[in-house]
């Protein structure tokens, strides 16, 4: 029992350090692209705007939950949950220190990369219950991008988990334990980069947002959504923005590791949120600064750019591999 209220207590504390992660990463990004593009951002609504998001979470809480006549109600209200849950679920194998983690699991890049692939259900059930041409037509764009990603992205960690010989996230970071050129982005740049821009195109950020395009697609998959489902579909994407960030410093940047043995008198979780937040601020900068592509330009680069780099990357590192053993 006393297990279970400790398990409990943890996920609870976790639930709320991700949720107020969410709150002010908003908030932040806000700042940084009224910063990047000269323009004031939040700042009436409490000191400096601090409390803006706050505010538009109480507004869309207190709206007026509306579901379609013709919609399938059980599918229309249960398709937020699907997209949601799976991207908290996914920070519980996460490790943000040596000691700092909810589930030590033996196969927990597996899992995360598992799980995550479950918020695209969540998507395309939401734009098919809502018995609306246009949310559909955003669902099933959606289902193509994040699909389409999905293989990219799962082929540029296979490097890592050669190099590492283990699919436990703890024994990836360890791996990369003793300054910054054992990190695993030195030798597998190239599957650094697949891995961050299959990311982005996962998470349905710009300059790969086009399942929610507003100016193609009136807001796409989510367009009958209102009030808190709404939120939970927001939720849902900045969630993965913390799980995402999380996991490229874990597999990349020798999560935390400090870059120079020198400087292991800092805590490793210091390290860990200074690499974190470099990580955000650079998804940050993108959409502050890059064009929407169109939607075959996508599709393209994932099938004809993407994909035939992440494999020769594989081929590359095993025949190293192979050399060296």
């Amino acid at each position: 029992m006393s297990m279970f209220v400790s398990a409990m207590t943890t996920a609870a504390v976790m639930m709320g350090i991700t949720l107020g992660f969410v709150t002010y990463a908003i908030y932040a990004e806000r700042k940084v692209l009224g910063w990047m593009q000269l323009r004031i951002g939040p700042n009436r609504v409490g000191p400096w705007g601090l409390l803006q998001t706050v505010a538009d979470v109480l507004k869309l809480l207190l709206k007026e939950d509306i579901v379609p006549h013709k919609a399938d109600r059980t599918m229309f209200l249960l398709a937020p949950i699907v997209a949601f849950v799976p991207s908290f679920t996914v920070i519980a194998a996460l490790p943000f220190s040596e000691h700092l983690l909810l589930a030590d699991i033996t196969i927990g890049l597996l899992y995360v990369l598992a799980v995550s692939s479950i918020s695209t259900l969540g998507i395309v059930l939401g734009g098919w219950a809502s018995n609306n041409k246009y949310a559909l037509l955003g669902g099933m764009r959606a289902a193509a991008q994040m699909i389409s990603y999905e293989v990219p992205l799962l082929l540029s960690v296979v490097p890592v988990v050669m190099l590492a010989g283990s699919l436990r996230l703890g024994d990836i970071v360890q791996e990369q334990a003793g300054g910054f050129w054992h990190w695993y982005i030195v030798p597998q740049f190239f599957a650094f980069g697949v891995f961050l821009i299959a990311s982005v195109a996962e998470l349905n950020r710009t300059p790969f947002d086009l399942p929610e395009a507003e100016s193609e697609l009136v807001a796409g998959y989510h367009v009958e959504y209102s009030g808190f489902r709404f939120a939970f579909f927001m939720l849902a994407e900045y969630m993965y923005v913390f799980a995402m960030a999380a996991m490229t410093t874990v597999l990349f940047l020798g999560g935390w590791h400090a870059p120079h043995p020198a400087l292991d008198v800092v805590p490793g979780v210091v390290w860990f949120v200074l690499k974190f937040v470099g990580v955000v601020f650079f998804l940050f900068w993108i959409r502050a600064t890059l064009p929407r592509l169109r939607v075959d330009q996508l599709m393209g680069f994932a099938w004809t750019v993407l994909l035939p780099i992440a494999l020769l990357d594989i081929v590359v590192t095993a025949i190293v591999q192979s050399i060296i053993r």
